[in-house]
């Protein structure tokens, strides 16, 4: 009997690294990387596109339950397609990343997307990323992590990663960001962010990138080995 293809779910809030981290051991263990946050990117800019106000979430679920956002990997990198249009460059844009998180926090729009979610990563394999994973969408997940770094050095990476897609926010700028999208996320009635009880803790503060992918790579060897698994 071939090895059971894992669930692993890496939640976090915003800048800890997640989409960096989870991309690199996806393709350490071949497995699907999946970033869920780039499905609330693209519904957050079709919604900005058709003029759907943020402040409405009776139309914000609809334009969700109506939608048909797709992730796929080609060449490497993971495209974002909604409704048929790659949209992978545009959802990263700032003005996307707060309208992303408004949408977020509406039921409808995670009910929506969660359900896609699941389909997707239902026959294991995957490494998904996001806020819920390992509380709402896959509470099942063989392995769980929550992935952290304080403000400060989570405000650096976005500043560096803005900085070189060419926006002007000033460093205490973003921090303010970060800080106002914690509080959406920690406090948001459906699917707040927060640590699974079972969830490994890691602090990516001090840690380089492959640090924290080698820190991973050993969590999943040593739940592999509690499963009976090679």
């Amino acid at each position: 009997m071939s090895a059971k293809r894992l669930i692993i779910a890496i939640d976090g809030p915003a800048g800890a690294g997640k989409s960096t981290i989870a991309k690199a051991l996806a393709r350490r263990l071949r497995y699907l990387y999946i970033n869920t946050g780039a499905m609330y990117r693209a519904l957050a800019l079709k919604a900005l596109r058709d003029g759907v106000s943020l402040d409405d979430p009776a139309s914000l679920g609809e334009l969700a339950a109506v939608s048909k956002i797709e992730l796929k990997e080609a060449a490497g990198r993971l495209r974002v397609v909604i409704d048929g249009c790659d949209v992978t460059d545009e959802i990263s844009a700032p003005e996307v990343t707060r309208a992303a998180s408004i949408v977020s926090a509406v039921p409808a729009v995670r009910r929506a997307l969660v359900a896609c979610q699941r389909e997707i990563g239902r026959a294991g394999g995957v490494v998904m990323e996001g806020r819920d994973i390992g509380t709402k969408v896959f509470p099942q997940a063989e392995v769980k992590v929550f992935l952290d770094a304080s403000a400060s050095a989570r405000s650096t990476r976005r500043h560096r990663q803005d900085a070189r897609r060419g926006t002007s926010l000033s460093i205490e700028e973003t921090k303010a960001e970060i800080v106002e999208r914690d509080r959406r996320d920690s406090t948001r009635v459906d699917s707040p962010l927060v640590r699974a009880a079972d969830a490994v803790y890691l602090d990516s503060s001090e840690l380089s990138i492959d640090q924290v992918v080698e820190s991973l790579l050993q969590i999943v060897a040593a739940r592999k080995q509690q499963m009976g698994q090679p």
